[in-house]
Formats: structure tokens, C-alpha cells, sequence
């Protein structure tokens, strides 16, 4: 079949690709920014890519007309905290009018849970997007799921912040609603599952895996795997407000995510049936194997894909492109080079930087600068990075994200998400002379922004200094 793939670049996107590819299907990848579809060149070559920002006006002739499948897998859930309804909206319509004249026979849609009476905004607004998509040129099957437990999720690696950073926690009393957490191997198996199934179409199902739980219960159980004790302290005086930042500042999630997270989680998120299951033949894993299986992942360094590379869990929603090209003029700029004797094994420290690894120079430093930028309201530095080695346009790193990484050209080009007066870029470049050549590049806005840059530059001569000779060392 000839499948179209919304949200190619997303966290479920990422991880839908190669399945299909590898089940023999003609895959047609939409992406906002193609320059930032961290895919290996295999697989690339044997998919099609196409750039579509579904908030943007129908430009006709984008989709092929032989689409036979389409999966709808974008939301917007992370990029605003008050218009993500009207964004959702717009872009469920956008998606049936291009739609509208092509052959496609069935849209998979994988949507939220939506058995509460008292729905949130965020689960009010994933509802309307089904009623809308409901209204297309096709027949609709709709998978509601709950919060989804795998390594790169946000669920997860929330979970895994609040657990391994504090083992005594003072929690919101949301933290007592019950929730029904499946693990991503099975998200994956019942969206591969419908594909073409005749039985599921214009139909609407609940997957879950097969444990209720609260989320005080998922904390405990998720100690408990890693072996660890936590200590969990409920409390009824946290505003969603107050809660909201408290899960920001403690984990990696960005502040808008947080608030839409928080006012999700007073929701009761149980599913009501289980014929799916039925129908398919699958047997949803427990919370516990999938925590198993989502650290197996990590420790085996397979994450195939991170909700933190979401341009959103930064200060970027698109236009990315525009940065690459390093000012000139205005700018003020820290400058260092030196010869290398190894510059393949130089090259591999640069392609390391950052997340476990560090900066070479300094993490203290890093360190607190990125607990700096989160009392500022900036993403710090717990996003770190999705591999250890590997790195692609668009990645979050620490609090850079990631321009432009070019491995034949010796090149990479990060652009600062923390809170600046101004903007900054930090370039890593080898040339053909085996020099390395490490220039941080900062574009103040007014006098503050040059008064910040002046009172940190003694700080510049030894993290910088300090840095480049770290990379060097081969």
C-alpha cells in the first residue's frame, strides 16, 4: 500500500517509519522542515519526503493522489498553552482538504483517551480533531490511548526525572487520579495493526495496557523496578499554576507542555473496552515491562526517538533555516583554534558534546548556567541529547539545538534555546589542515546584551580555553 505519514519527525512518526518501510509499504513522509528528518540515508532513500505545515494554507498537488492509507499523528499540545485548540482545529482541516482529492480509503488517527465526563482542554480538543476527521473522504479509525511509557517519551522521562532526582517527593493531589499507561511496542503494534483492516473502519477504540494505576502508584512501581525506594507526600494547597512549575523546573519538560500536562492529569485517563485486543490478537505489555523495555533501550543506546527534539520543547516552532547562516557584522565573538594530530578521533569528541559526556571543560559551570536559565524560565540543561554519538539538524542538546551537523564537512553548528540578551551560536569546524577551529558567536540586544557578554568574559577565557583543549586530545 501507498502510505501517508503525517508527523514523520515526531516521536511515534520516528519510530512508524521503519516498520513500515520494512512491512514492504510505499511510505510518503510529510515534514515541516526536511533538513531536520534525523533518519539514516538507507532508510531514506527508500521513502518519499515531502514538506507540509498543515497550519499553512492548502498549496494543491502536494499529496499524491494514490495515498491508499494516511495516519494523522500531529498535535500541538506542546507549542502553546492557550491557541493549541484552534492550531489542532486548522490543522485536522487543512489535512481533509488535501486529502479531499486523493484515493485514500483510511485514515488512522491515534487520539486520547475521552471516557471522563470532565474532559481537559487537551483531551476536549483531541476529540474535536476526530470530529472533525470524521467529516473527510474517508473512512476514519480512531485509537484512543492513554499516557504512552517508552524510552524518549515525555511520560517516561518525566517519570524517570522525579524519580531518580528526588527520592522524597511533595506532589499535587493529582497525583492520586488513576491512569492507564501502555508501553510504545504496543502503540506501535496496534497502529500497524488497523492498517487496511476493514473491521476497524469508522470505528473508534481504547488501547491500554492492562494496569490501572495513579500516578503516586506509577512513581512507586517505577522505583521499585530500578530498585531504588522514593517517598511520595500529597498535598491539596498546589494551584495548577504552582504544580505546573514545580514539574517544569524538577524534569525536562518545557513550561507549555507542563501546564497542558497538569491540567490533563486531574483527568481520569481508563479505558472502557478492550475489543481492539480482540480483533487484533494483541496482548498489551504491563507498566513494569515497560519500563523494562524502555531502559533496555536506553542502556543499549537504541532510543530511536525523543519527544525533546520537538522544536517545541524549546524556543523554536519552525524557520530553523534562517539561523544557519552565522552574522558577520554586530556581533561579538570568542575565537580559538589548534592543530590536531587525530582529527577523526577530534571529530568523534565533537559529535559526543554535550548530555552525558559534558563540555569538556567546566560541567560545573554548564551546570549551573543551565540552572540559572531554569529559574529564568529557559530549558536548562535536562533535555540533554536523544545518542550518545550521533547527532542531526534540529536535536535538542542540552540547551543548544543543533543547526546544522555535517560529519563530511568536519562541521557543526549549534544555536543557544537559553535565556540571552541576544542571540549566540557555538561552531565546531576542522579544516583541511587539521586545524580545529571552536568560535561562540553572540548577537547582543542592546546594552544589556553587551553588558552580559563584558561580564562574563573572563568566565569565556577558561570554559572556552578549557573546552577546545578537551576536544583536542584525540
Amino acid at each position: 500500500m501507498k502510505i501517508l505519514l503525517t508527523g514523520a519527525n515526531g516521536y511515534i512518526g520516528m519510530r512508524l517509519v521503519p516498520q513500515l518501510v520494512e512491512m514492504g509499504h510505499e511510505l510518503v513522509c510529510t515534514v515541516r522542515d526536511e533538513e531536520r528528518f534525523s533518519i539514516d540515508e538507507e532508510l531514506r532513500s527508500q521513502i518519499e519526503v515531502i514538506e507540509i505545515d498543515f497550519l499553512d494554507d492548502v498549496v494543491d498537488g502536494k499529496v499524491p493522489k494514490d495515498i491508499d492509507v494516511a495516519y494523522f499523528l500531529i498535535h500541538s499540545m506542546s507549542s502553546s498553552t492557550e491557541t493549541f485548540v484552534e492550531m489542532e482545529s486548522k490543522t485536522a482541516e487543512n489535512f481533509n482538504l488535501y486529502l479531499k482529492n486523493t484515493q485514500v480509503e483510511q485514515v488512522i488517527y491515534l487520539s486520547g483517551i475521552v471516557n471522563d465526563e470532565n474532559l481537559s482542554k487537551h483531551l476536549w480538543s483531541r476529540k474535536n480533531v476526530e470530529r472533525i476527521l470524521s467529516e473527510g473522504p474517508f473512512h476514519l479509525t480512531v485509537l484512543r490511548a492513554g499516557i504512552i511509557v517508552g524510552s524518549g517519551s515525555s511520560s517516561f522521562e518525566i517519570i524517570r526525572d522525579l524519580c531518580e532526582k528526588i527520592p522524597l517527593m511533595i506532589t499535587p493531589k493529582w497525583v492520586l487520579t488513576k491512569t492507564q499507561p501502555i508501553a510504545i511496542r504496543d502503540i506501535l503494534s496496534f497502529l500497524t495493526g488497523v492498517l487496511g483492516n476493514s473491521k476497524t473502519y469508522d470505528d473508534s477504540f481504547d488501547i491500554a495496557g492492562p494496569d490501572v494505576l495513579s500516578y503516586k502508584e506509577m512513581l512507586h512501581q517505577y522505583a521499585e523496578q530500578r530498585d531504588f525506594k522514593n517517598w511520595i507526600i500529597t498535598v491539596p494547597i498546589m494551584t495548577p499554576k504552582l504544580s505546573s512549575y514545580w514539574l517544569y523546573f524538577v524534569t525536562s519538560t518545557s513550561y507549555k507542555l507542563a501546564l497542558n500536562l497538569v491540567d490533563s492529569m486531574k483527568v481520569e485517563v481508563i479505558a472502557r473496552d478492550t475489543r481492539l485486543q480482540d480483533i487484533l490478537g494483541i496482548k498489551p505489555h504491563t507498566y513494569r515491562e515497560a519500563i523494562d523495555m524502555a531502559f533496555k533501550k536506553v542502556e543499549q543506546n537504541l532510543v530511536i526517538s525523543s519527544w525533546k527534539d520537538s522544536m517545541i520543547s524549546g524556543r523554536f516552532e519552525k524557520d530553523l533555516e534562517k539561523y544557519i547562516q552565522v552574522p558577520k557584522f554586530g556581533v561579538l565573538q570568542d575565537a580559538k583554534k589548534m592543530y590536531v594530530d587525530d582529527p577523526k578521533q577530534v571529530l568523534k569528541n565533537i559529535w559526543k558534546i554535550g548530555g552525558h559526556t559534558g563540555w569538556y571543560y567546566g560541567d560545573w559551570l554548564w551546570q549551573l548556567r543551565g540552572f540559572l536559565d531554569k529559574l529564568s524560565g529557559g530549558v536548562g540543561l535536562r533535555r540533554g541529547r536523544t545518542h550518545p554519538d550521533r547527532i542531526y539538524a534540529g536535536d535538542s542538546l542540552d540547551f543548544w539545538r543543533v543547526l546544522l551537523a555535517d560529519k563530511k564537512k568536519k562541521r557543526l553548528l549549534l544555536f543557544a534555546e537559553m535565556k540571552l540578551p541576544g542571540e549566540a551560536w557555538l561552531e565546531f569546524r576542522i579544516d583541511e589542515n587539521n586545524v580545529l577551529h571552536q568560535t561562540a558567536t553572540f548577537r547582543p540586544r542592546g546594552l544589556w546584551g553587551r553588558l552580559y557578554w563584558y561580564s562574563i568574559l573572563p568566565l569565556h577565557y577558561f570554559v572556552f580555553g578549557g573546552m577546545i583543549r578537551g576536544i583536542a586530545k584525540g
